[in-house]
């Protein structure tokens, strides 16, 4: 028997926290620059430039072959989070897959993920769909999971987006989104992770965001316009209330902004961060914006931003971080933890 199974039977004894063990990341391999989309909308007489610059991305890594979807990406960084944290499939009692373009409907990615792993008879699989708030649903539905049910110790989450395609003609997330997958796993332990999370759903812009633009029954039939909508609103509204929420989720649990270590906020433009930061009134080197070196990564966003800070060392064990990000329809979600 393996270390990583004997820890997976020695941490039921453990008191009931959930911290984060590791998170791996996975994009494909073609990457284009900001021309790409100025050549593609120009040749389409739509002048993207002004778009591109609000963005604030300087690169996407998009993919560009039939032998690269949603589900083969997540697979990539499901094995990646468990060769990084030294355990096997057989550690893990649940997946969670959570995607706004999964491969599948039917079975759901979870399984898929399962069976390239080679998961355990007895592992628990469902997939999830937050829009680009998901990788944040996620983790905290898997933390309340562990939280509240004795027999699951490990979740592995795994978010993955192949936005680049079917968002051509929609240039607000054809410019904007890149490919990516994103795993996460997170392990009953002892002390303090999780600390608690908000949620702030309003749906007056329900319609502003729509994929597949005419529902799924139109799929396969002619499509009438892009494959994907997007209208313009009011994005300030979202910014103004994380901002409120956050704070709300700080003084509930007894801490303030100089308390957090660093923030993981919404990647979709630069703006965003700083609206949040400016709202709360914390230092601007709190919150890490990498959105010009990966694109926006959607349903990862956050997490992203997070990845990149534990890789290049600017998180340590112990910190409280705040991760914020807002999904389409729109609904904001907040989480603490101590990393």
């Amino acid at each position: 028997m393996t270390e990583a199974h004997d820890n997976n039977k020695d941490i039921q004894c453990i008191a009931k926290g959930v911290k984060i063990n590791t998170v791996a990341f996975y994009q494909p391999d073609h990457k284009v620059d900001n021309q790409y989309y100025i050549d593609r909308y120009d040749g389409l007489g739509v002048d993207v430039r002004g778009l591109i610059d609000s963005l604030g991305k300087d690169i996407r890594y998009i993919i560009d072959n039939e032998d690269e979807n949603a589900v083969t990406m997540a697979i990539i960084a499901a094995k990646s989070a468990l060769d990084k944290a030294g355990l096997l499939a057989e550690d893990i009692d649940m997946i969670l897959f959570v995607s706004q373009t999964p491969e599948y409907l039917i079975p759901t990615n979870a399984l898929k993920i399962h069976a390239a792993i080679g998961g355990k008879l007895t592992t628990s699989c469902f997939d999830l769909n937050g829009n680009c708030a998901g990788i944040l649903v996620a983790v905290e539905q898997a933390s309340r999971n562990i939280i509240a049910n004795n027999y699951v110790n490990r979740v592995l989450v795994v978010g993955a987006d192949y936005i680049s395609n079917h968002s051509l003609g929609e240039p607000i997330f054809d410019c904007n989104f890149a490919d990516s997958a994103l795993a996460v796993i997170v392990e009953r332990a002892e002390g303090t992770g999780f600390i608690d999370s908000e949620y702030q759903t309003d749906t007056s812009v329900i319609d502003n965001a729509l994929f597949p633009a005419n529902g799924l029954s139109s799929w396969g039939k002619p499509e009438d316009g892009p494959r994907m909508k997007f209208e313009p609103f009011d994005t300030s509204a979202p910014v103004k209330i994380a901002v409120a929420s956050i704070e709300r989720l700080l003084e509930r649990n007894g801490l303030t902004n100089d308390d957090v270590g660093s923030y993981y906020l919404s990647q979709f433009a630069p703006g965003n961060i700083e609206g949040v930061i400016e709202g709360l009134g914390v230092n601007k080197d709190k919150a890490l914006y990498i959105g010009d070196k990966y694109g926006y990564t959607s349903t990862n966003s956050p997490f992203t931003a997070l990845y990149e800070a534990i890789e290049t060392g600017k998180v340590s064990r112990g910190d409280y971080i705040v991760l914020w990000t807002v999904g389409a329809g729109w609904q904001n979600v907040s989480l603490l933890f101590q990393y």
